[in-house]
This record gives C-alpha cells, sequence and structure tokens, in this order.
C-alpha cells in the first residue's frame, strides 16, 4: 500500500481551513484576506513591558506564554491592529494577500497607516465617482 503525502498534506490543509472559517464564523468575524501571515521576533520584541498588541487583538489570537508574544494561526485576519499598536518597529511583521490576489507587507505602524489611508482613499473615489456617475443620468 503507497501512501500519497501530497494527498495528505493537501486534505490536512482543506480540514485546517474549514475549522478555522467555522471558528470565524462563530466569533461573528469576516475575512477580507485569502491568506496570510504573522511573524513576531521576539529578540526585539518588549512584550514584557507593553503586551499592547496582545490588548490591541481583536480575535484574541496573540497571547503572552513562556516569556514571549504567541500567536494562534486560526485566529488570526491579518487585521494590522498589532502591528499598529506595537512600540518596536519591524518587532510583527503582517504579510496578507487580498481576494483580488494583490500581496501587502508592512512591520512598521507607519507603513500600515499608509495602508489604510490608500484603501480608504481609494473606496472614497469609487464611492464620489457612483455618485457622480448616478447624478449625471439624471440632469
Amino acid at each position: 500500500m503507497s501512501i500519497d503525502i501530497f494527498h495528505m498534506l493537501s486534505e490536512d490543509s482543506r480540514r485546517r481551513r474549514a475549522g478555522r472559517e467555522e471558528l470565524l464564523r462563530a466569533m461573528g468575524v469576516k475575512e477580507y484576506f485569502i491568506e496570510g501571515s504573522v511573524k513576531i521576533d521576539s529578540k526585539i520584541c518588549q512584550g514584557i513591558e507593553c503586551k499592547l498588541c496582545i490588548k490591541a487583538c481583536p480575535t484574541n489570537a496573540l497571547y503572552w506564554s513562556y516569556g514571549r508574544v504567541n500567536l494562534v494561526e486560526e485566529l488570526c485576519v491579518y487585521c494590522a491592529a498589532c502591528v499598529l499598536s506595537c512600540i518596536v518597529d519591524d518587532c510583527i511583521k503582517v504579510v496578507r494577500k487580498r481576494t483580488d490576489g494583490k500581496t501587502e507587507s508592512f512591520s512598521k505602524p507607519a507603513e500600515a497607516i499608509k495602508l489604510l489611508q490608500a484603501i480608504s482613499s481609494k473606496r472614497r473615489v469609487n464611492l464620489v465617482s457612483r455618485v457622480f456617475s448616478v447624478r449625471s443620468t439624471f440632469i
């Protein structure tokens, strides 16, 4: 009997994804990113002194254990709250992929703010253009 390791890995991945979706749905959290990752540099993290990222996390994916900040991957929605609240640049790095395929990466609060402002500006421009295109049809 031969074992197909690739099939086993893909099946495990599907099960983890289904479990994640069920968990987030139960919490009432919507996912905006199809995949992502969060890396915490424990060498420069000041977690014992601040724990701000843990307090800021809306899904409680971050927690303090064994003298460092840890992450429950299944709960993380890559929202940037941890990076925005961190007092140390490059301590937390978030990489996330949007449903349109665009990948975003940031590790400093200023980078996250710039990204969020760009997204907000794009939405405002789209809204204004829709409003004015509708109005022009009535004039």
